[in-house]
């Protein structure tokens, strides 16, 4: 579908790639992966065609179509969120209008025997076969699967896009590029904004995704489950490995094993030149060959072997007094902004060593608590009370918010440290990328997350009993996730964080607090309990709300329709109808048939999820009968439009 040829980007000189060469097939899922600064999001642009200033060629096969996720967002101002993501079929509704034109001249026009007639039933049957082909009659449909799946509610679709928060508005934009269908779709970290529910969806749907995807996610368990092939960008160049990110990682184990075997080997033959040329430099009659061993050894490209062992890095919170055994007491807590109520009536009780996971979707009041036990927030109902000899360490979602602008990063950290910390916050600061000049910067410049890296390692050098952890992976690269789940699993205190990241949350906690619906409910269990009880729930909460788009009283009944066609002077042109008529009238029949027999299939399992948690071999079957239904309605629509 798509070669890349002798691909080279440089800046200044220096090149952040060189004679990279692979080719994307039409099944491909090619995860990126590599330190932040490898060149990832860079790789995305150059195939979308973004940039264009690169050496070498990227060569499309054929008319393919590419889709890039962009993280800048150009909404038309006072559209709904249905009629924005109706944007995502340009040409479809195109040939719909076109489609219209050419029915109401079919119907205004008497000329049935003339060849521009016959041009327009020609017209018409092109047009019809084109929509069929790119599934046009069940756009709403799928419309509504993606949008109920990045968890919008059915009450969203007819409100403003003004309305919703950056973050919600790019989960509409991700959903214009999933239904569009392009053979190649490019996406830079899609599961930035979606809360985990969200993402699981997500990757469900990418992985029957019929077409070619290239993406870059720091969500290892993500990456694992979409991708079959994975790019390692590293030393300016792009390895391929035919394996999905958690094989990667052992075949990457192997070879860096022979990479560090040949790195030796590379410096005792460039030691061995050192020795030569310093011994023969001097020499009047040698000197000639000391210069050829010199060129000689600036040619040679070094093998570099990246550090990736992350359990060398000693981090551990330190830990202040004991606290007493409860840290947190609620009582009817709540808390709105003007009229719209974030949460009410919250009751918990947060013990001594408790390891509490805060999660549901976004907007629902994890972060409103989160602030509120911190401090930051005073305004709220309800009450809550402070453990005896309680201290707080909170890492803040939005980071800019708590580091000074103007303080360079060693400063920021100096800051933070106590006189026994003092001395370890260089090697701090080292263990969390900041090296060399990197700690002269002002925060102000740094990136999201060099904000993050800075912040972790400010909670570093403090002491404290418990911590507040809102969404502490953002922006970091999958190393820098690893060091910081070490350094918490090593953490004897009390621990509450917020996060969508599943593999990072695995034996990490053992409690969850779910806000739902204005509520907040307590699961005992881990991560992977809970998320098999939430699968459960989300297939009935998706069908309730369906439910309320159409109304109760509509629940997807077909009835035969009396079609009526326009009258017809000419005998052929009526005997040609009349043919095609009755052909479809009877397949018609059948697919009804089909479709009565399917929607009582689906009503009798809905039915039993309300008495018993289904099997995964009931849901499995559940959802292939949903399945058949849907292309059922998708043949009947059509059938039906050719009828009209």
């Amino acid at each position: 579908m798509l070669s890349v040829q002798g691909l080279g980007l440089h800046h200044s000189g220096n090149y952040l790639f060189q004679n990279v060469n692979f080719t994307i097939k039409k099944d491909d899922k090619i995860g990126l992966v590599g330190k932040n600064g490898a060149g990832k999001s860079t790789l995305l642009k150059m195939l979308s065609g973004e940039i264009n200033f690169y050496e070498g060629n990227v060569v499309p096969e054929g008319n393919i179509t590419i889709g890039f996720l962009k993280q800048d967002l150009d909404f038309v101002k006072g559209r709904t969120v249905w009629a924005e993501t109706m944007q995502a079929f340009e040409q479809i509704n195109a040939w719909k209008n076109e489609l219209e034109e050419v029915n109401h001249q079919m119907a205004t026009r008497t000329d049935y025997e003339s060849d521009s007639y016959t041009d327009l039933i020609n017209k018409m049957t092109e047009l019809n076969d084109l929509l069929m082909n790119h599934d046009a009659y069940n756009l709403e449909g799928d419309m509504e699967k993606v949008l109920f799946g990045l968890g919008f509610k059915a009450d969203d679709f007819q409100k403003i896009t003004d309305e919703f928060s950056g973050g919600w508005r790019m989960r509409i934009e991700l959903a214009k590029l999933l239904l569009q269908k392009n053979d190649i779709m490019l996406l830079d970290e899609p599961t930035n904004h979606l809360d985990m529910e969200s993402i699981i969806w997500l990757e469900n749907f990418l992985k029957d995704y019929p077409g070619a995807i290239v993406l870059v996610s720091h969500d290892k368990q993500f990456m694992t489950a979409v991708c079959n092939r994975t790019f390692d960008i590293n030393n300016k160049k792009v390895d391929d490995y035919k394996a999905n990110y958690s094989k990667y990682l052992i075949m990457r184990e192997d070879r860096r094993e022979k990479l560090i075997q040949a790195k030796k080997n590379q410096d005792a033959e460039i030691k061995q030149m050192e020795d030569n040329i310093n011994k023969f430099r001097a020499s009047a009659t040698k000197a000639s060959f000391a210069q050829s061993l010199i060129k000689k050894l600036d040619k040679i490209e070094r093998i570099e072997v990246d550090n990736e062992d992350v359990s060398k890095f000693n981090i551990r919170f330190v830990q202040s007094v004991v606290p007493g055994k409860v840290i947190f007491e609620a009582e009817k807590l709540g808390k709105a902004y003007g009229q719209k109520q974030i949460f009410d009536d919250v009751d918990f009780i947060v013990q001594r060593g408790d390891r509490i996971a805060l999660l549901g979707q976004n907007g629902q009041g994890k972060t409103t608590l989160a602030k509120i036990l911190a401090g930051d927030i005073k305004d709220y109902s309800g009450s809550w009370n402070l453990g005896h000899n309680v201290n707080i360490g909170y890492f803040a979602q939005n980071q800019e918010e708590v580091l000074t602008p103007n303080k360079t990063v060693l400063e920021e950290a100096e800051d933070a440290a106590t006189e026994e910390t003092r001395p370890r916050v260089r090697d701090l600061l080292g263990s969390f990328l900041f090296q060399g000049e990197a700690v002269t910067k002002k925060t102000k410049v740094l990136s999201g997350g060099e904000r993050n890296r800075l912040a972790l390692c400010k909670l570093l050098l403090r002491p404290f009993n418990t911590l507040i952890m809102d969404e502490p992976t953002n922006h970091l690269d999958i190393q820098s996730k690893e060091i910081i789940k070490l350094a918490l699993q090593k953490f004897e205190g009390t621990l509450i964080v917020i996060s969508h990241d599943r593999e990072f949350l695995q034996g990490l906690c053992d409690k969850i607090y779910e806000f739902r619906d204005g509520r907040m409910k307590e699961f005992l269990g881990d991560i992977n309990e809970y998320l098999e009880y939430r699968q459960k729930e989300t297939i009935r909460e998706i069908s309730a709300e369906k439910a309320k788009l159409h109304g109760e009283e509509n629940k997807v009944e077909v009835k035969a329709k009396k079609q009526e066609l326009p009258a017809a002077e000419s005998q052929q042109q009526s005997t040609i109808i009349s043919k095609e008529q009755k052909n479809i009238q009877n397949k018609l029949k059948k697919v009804e048939e089909k479709i009565t027999e399917l929607e009582t299939k689906v009503e009798e399992f809905e039915a039993s999820f309300t008495k018993e948690n289904p099997s995964e071999e009931t849901l499995e079957k559940y959802n292939k009968t949903k399945e058949e239904l849907d292309l059922a309605l998708q043949e009947w629509e059509y059938l039906g439009s050719q009828l009209d």
